[in-house]
C-alpha cells in the first residue's frame, strides 16, 4: 500500500484541500489532522510523511505558538521526516524559537503545486530506498518527466513505468519549461493536445533553449489515424506513443530509447 501523507494543521485551510487533491491526483492518498496532535505521537504505519502547514498569522497568535510548539515536539518523538509550508518573511525567526524547525525540508508560499508533488515524491522515495536517495539503484535509474494536463492519465503512466524509472508529472506545458531549465531527465513523454500552451509549443520552446534542447522529446497522442500521425511527426520529435498503448508495450519502448 503506498504512504500517506498527512497535514498537520492549526486551522482549516481550503488551500490544503487543493494541495490535498494534487497529491491524490499525483498517486499519493492524504490525512490531516487538526487539534488532536497527540495521534502524531505514534502514527499508523501508513503515514509516510508529515507536512506541516503554518497559517499566515502565527506570528501573532501565542496560542497558535504554544500549539507549533507541542507539534515540532510530536513529529520529533514520532521520527517521522516532514515538511514545514509557511511564510519565508517569518521562517528565520520561527527556526531559531523552534530548532526543531531546521530538520525540516521547508517550502514558502505561495506553492507550485507541481514543485510541491515531487519534492514530496523526492523524499518518499528516498525514505523507501533507505534514505540516501543518492546510492544504488535508484540513482542509477533514468529520470523521465510526463508532461500531461489529465493528471489521472499522467497518474496511471507514472504507475507503470515508476519502478523501472525515476519518474515526474507537470500538469502544463509552462511549468515542463520552467522544471526543465532547472532539472535534467533523460527523456520526455509530452502531451500533444493541451490547452494554452500545447505540446508542438512546448517542443519548439525545448529546441530554442541551450539547456533543452538535446532532450529527447516523445509525444503523447491520441490521434492514431495515418494523417494524424504524419502530422505529429512532422515536428519531428524523437517518437511518438498512442494513449491507448499497454504498459507493456511503453515499457518495451523506453528500453529501446533508455536502455
Amino acid at each position: 500500500m503506498k504512504k500517506h501523507v498527512c497535514f498537520i494543521l492549526l486551522k482549516q485551510s481550503i488551500v490544503v484541500r487543493g494541495m490535498e487533491k494534487k497529491l491524490e491526483d499525483y498517486g499519493y492518498p492524504t490525512d490531516s489532522i487538526i487539534d488532536d496532535y497527540d495521534r502524531m505521537k505514534q502514527p499508523p504505519e501508513y503515514i509516510g510523511l508529515f507536512v506541516l502547514y503554518l497559517p499566515e498569522d502565527i506570528m501573532e497568535d501565542v496560542v497558535k505558538q504554544r500549539t507549533l510548539s507541542a507539534i515540532c515536539g510530536n513529529i520529533r518523538e514520532s521520527g517521522m521526516n516532514a515538511i514545514t509550508v509557511g511564510e519565508e518573511k517569518c521562517r528565520t525567526e520561527l527556526e531559531s524559537k523552534y530548532p526543531e524547525l531546521k530538520n525540516h525540508r521547508w517550502m514558502s508560499r505561495p506553492i507550485d503545486s507541481d514543485k510541491f508533488c515531487v519534492t514530496i515524491d523526492e523524499i518518499m522515495q528516498s525514505a523507501v530506498s533507505g534514505g540516501s536517495g543518492v546510492s544504488g539503484e535508484k540513482a542509477e535509474k533514468k529520470r523521465i518527466l510526463i508532461v500531461d494536463d489529465d493528471p489521472s492519465y499522467a497518474g496511471m503512466v507514472r504507475s507503470w513505468i515508476k519502478d523501472s524509472y525515476k519518474t515526474d508529472i507537470v500538469t502544463s506545458g509552462m511549468n515542463a519549461i520552467t522544471y526543465l531549465l532547472k532539472n535534467r531527465v533523460d527523456i520526455i513523454l509530452l502531451d500533444y493536445e493541451m490547452p494554452v500552451v500545447d505540446g508542438p509549443q512546448v517542443l519548439q520552446m525545448l529546441r530554442q533553449e541551450e539547456v533543452t534542447k538535446d532532450i529527447p522529446v516523445v509525444f503523447l497522442t491520441g490521434v492514431s489515424t495515418k494523417e494524424g500521425v504524419s502530422r505529429v511527426m512532422e515536428l519531428k520529435p524523437d517518437g511518438y506513443i498512442l494513449k491507448s498503448t499497454t504498459r507493456e508495450d511503453l515499457l518495451v519502448f523506453l528500453a529501446k530509447r533508455l536502455g
